[in-house]
């Protein structure tokens, strides 16, 4: 009998040779973009760790590295004879993932993994935040992220590991983290990626590694609850040119003021206030009165002639400020009735004295000496005190141990502003404390801390390294405040 028309196209769809992926169901180099991976099992989240510089654990190359997401480590290349493709032969560790494309493959057969299951290492690796999700970081109540291992942990306020001597970098990553709008600003990196800069440019890659610090320390997926700041560390040793090592404690005033004045140079800032995100929010500015004294040894009448000339007459200097250097009193020499030192105290308004325009103040170079007064004329968004805790003479390095006093909330700056901004800025000169950072122990071999306000919760932690505590506000006034960074109040 003759076969009807749809009976002879079944007869010959089933009798269509069958492919090499239908004869086997299994993965083959002829199918280089196979979706279905039977290793996906094999990988290790608790072993991941990106936050340590991206070369390969062999050849030390920064090119084409793969991080074997079965046991950590990092290689390079896929093909045939390269570290990664040896490593996954000799170990039998298949899922590799590239640490530029985020792209996920499986060697030795070497086709590429595509299953939405890996998006959260993809994550974890280069963290991104939308606009909405940065505005409601200071605004509702946080929730704590859970890690692989069952921490819970909350965003923003995570331990950094001190790899050896790096605490007082650790504190001022810390403090600078918690400056809102800097915050906001690097958590996007589409905020400087339009920067416009020369070939060759390497000092961009400083900007960089904070923006990446900043968006791992506020990841709400992190698969651990702390983060290591090697790569930014890196950074820092590079262009600082060694003046700042991980291996040697330094001071964080020093550091600070270089990172921030690094920072803005790399952001193609300029003098102008606006120039960049750091100044708009740090700079202020301030006039300097000098006059310069008349050597001591001369009689009445040489040293009315001399200040008759123009070198001893006043001079103005309009100049802008990062931070105010407050000087502390010295310490009392002498023991009390019982034999034992009284800690001395300190009103920080007192300290603030120092800007109101009329308190002088004796500078002394190798040759001359000098009077100068500080004034005020603009106060910044963000304002950073250093307590100049740190005397160096010819023999020795001393520390002043007095306590500041000074409230958490309601900093009124107004008083060390010139009478004319002091009318015009009326209910901008009070002040909120953000971040305390605090030095412990003996002048050289102490150690630093920080208190943080995190605003969602209104909660103060301290952080050191790796130790993340809560603390009441009250405590935080008794201890030696080193530096401090205070934010304009919201509601004058």
């Amino acid at each position: 009998m003759a076969q009807t028309e749809p009976e002879a196209k079944r007869v010959k769809l089933e009798t269509k040779p069958k492919t090499l992926l239908e004869d086997d169901e299994t993965p083959s180099v002829f199918n280089p973009k196979y979706r279905v991976c039977p290793y996906l099992d094999t990988i290790n989240r608790n072993l991941l760790d990106f936050d340590f510089e991206k070369l390969c654990s062999i050849s030390l190359t920064r090119i084409n590295v793969y991080a074997c997401l079965v046991c950590g480590k990092y290689f390079q290349g896929r093909g045939t004879n390269t570290h990664a493709y040896t490593h996954s032969v000799g170990e039998a560790h298949h899922v590799f993932l590239n640490l530029h494309t985020l792209r996920f493959y499986c060697l030795p057969d070497n086709y590429e993994i595509i299953d939405s299951s890996l998006d959260d290492i993809k994550y974890v690796l280069n963290p991104t935040f939308l606009r909405n999700e940065i505005n409601k970081l200071d605004q509702i109540q946080p929730k704590h992220s859970r890690t692989v291992d069952g921490v819970l942990y909350l965003p923003g306020v995570v331990g950094l590991n001190n790899i050896k001597a790096n605490d007082y970098c650790n504190v001022v990553l810390h403090a600078l983290s918690h400056v809102s709008p800097l915050r906001d600003y690097f958590l996007r990196e589409q905020s400087y990626a339009s920067i416009k800069r020369p070939p060759g440019d390497s000092m961009f890659t400083l900007v960089q590694r904070f923006g990446e610090l900043m968006r791992k320390m506020w990841n709400p997926r992190n698969f651990k609850a702390h983060v290591s700041p090697h790569e930014m560390l890196q950074a820092v040793v590079l262009w600082s040119s060694k003046r700042f090592q991980i291996t040697e404690q330094g001071d964080p005033i020093d550091f600070l003021s270089w990172f921030l004045n690094t920072l803005h140079r790399a952001l193609k800032g300029n003098k102008q206030p606006n120039s960049s995100i750091l100044y708009k929010i740090f700079l202020g500015e301030m006039k300097i009165y000098t006059r310069k004294i008349p050597p001591v040894e001369l009689d009445d009448a040489a040293k009315q002639q001399l200040l008759a000339t123009d070198e001893y007459k006043h001079q103005v200097e309009h100049t802008n400020f990062i931070y105010l250097t407050c000087d502390l009193p010295p310490p009392p020499l002498f023991t009390d009735e019982f034999r034992e030192n009284i800690i001395p105290q300190v009103n920080l308004y007192q300290l603030l004295g120092k800007f109101n325009g009329s308190a002088e103040k004796e500078y002394k170079t190798y040759k001359d000496n000098f009077m100068k007064r500080f004034e005020i004329t603009r106060l910044p968004q963000f304002i950073i005190l250093y307590i100049k805790r740190f005397t160096k003479n010819t023999f020795f390095l001393e520390k002043n141990p007095t306590i500041v006093n000074f409230p958490i909330k309601n900093v009124d700056f107004g008083d060390i502003l010139g009478m004319k901004q002091r009318d015009k800025s009326l209910n901008d000169t009070k002040y909120n404390l953000v971040a305390n950072i605090v030095h412990d122990g003996d002048p050289k071999k102490g150690t630093y801390r920080v208190h943080i306000l995190h605003k969602a919760n209104g909660q103060w932690y301290e952080m050191q390294d790796l130790h993340v505590t809560e603390i009441l506000p009250q405590m935080i006034t008794l201890t030696e405040s080193y530096i401090q960074i205070y934010e304009r109040s919201a509601d004058p």
